[in-house]
């Protein structure tokens, strides 16, 4: 049974059709990218994957449960969520922000878990877990934002564009901490981005959105023999 299943699944808003007709699977320890220009649909494929929006026609199921018939809190809970604006609560210590969830679903051992994620995202806990988010750089505080979403140990991490606010040279980074953790934690993925390089380095498989409809979908070393007019395009930009 696929971790995610999109079944032919459409969205629309104001008259407006964001996604039509959408289908495709994610499974267990794989990094599924979702490929698009700004307005394909990429973002709110993501959100329908944790309740953040629900189709309007087509169904999303996580774990084999539709995301209308999970309770909303539970499934939001379930799912780690990792956003460029990463979303720390600034009051918060780095320490009591990453550890929040898994607190509030009363795990245990949350101190060394926290502090085992703060050492694996490169931000070692007894230097940084008692700082608050305006102590650490645009960097320092998406590592933070990685290792929250990761502390309660979901099965599914949903990423949105996490680095594409960043510098070249901090973002190649986080790609690197990303694939040792994926390595490491064999961690199940949606990872969004408009960056065709990103993509081909980050994906174990790629979707290509286009006007909200799946344009390529093949594993992620296959891209390159994509032979559609958006897949060229977006070829061209990584030659």
């Amino acid at each position: 049974m696929p971790l995610v299943e999109f079944r032919d699944v459409s969205y629309e808003i104001g008259g407006r059709t964001i996604l039509s007709g959408v289908s495709f699977s994610v499974e267990a320890g794989e990094t599924l990218v979702l490929l698009g220009r700004s307005g394909s649909g990429k973002t709110t494929a993501l959100k329908m994957t944790n309740g953040l929006r629900f189709p309007t026609s087509g169904t999303v199921f996580v774990e084999g449960k539709s995301t209308r018939d999970w309770d909303p809190i539970r499934l939001k809970r379930h799912i780690g969520y990792v956003i460029q604006e990463v979303g720390l609560f600034p009051h918060f210590t780095i320490a009591r922000n990453v550890g929040l969830v898994p607190t509030l679903e009363k795990k245990p051992d949350v101190e060394k878990r926290v502090n085992m994620l703060l050492d694996m995202v490169g931000l070692p806990a007894a230097e940084y877990r008692e700082r608050y988010p305006r102590q650490l750089s645009g960097g320092q505080r998406q590592r933070a934002g990685v290792a929250r979403a990761l502390a309660a140990e979901p099965p599914l991490l949903l990423l949105d564009e996490p680095f594409g606010a960043l510098d070249p040279v901090i973002r190649l980074e986080l790609q690197d901490q990303f694939l040792k953790l994926r390595s490491d934690l064999n961690t199940t993925s949606i990872f969004v981005t408009h960056d065709i390089r990103e993509a081909m380095r980050i994906g174990t498989r790629i979707i290509l959105l286009a006007n909200g409809k799946v344009d390529w979908i093949a594993p992620a070393a296959e891209f390159r023999s994509a032979d559609t007019e958006e897949a060229r395009a977006f070829l061209r930009a990584y030659a």
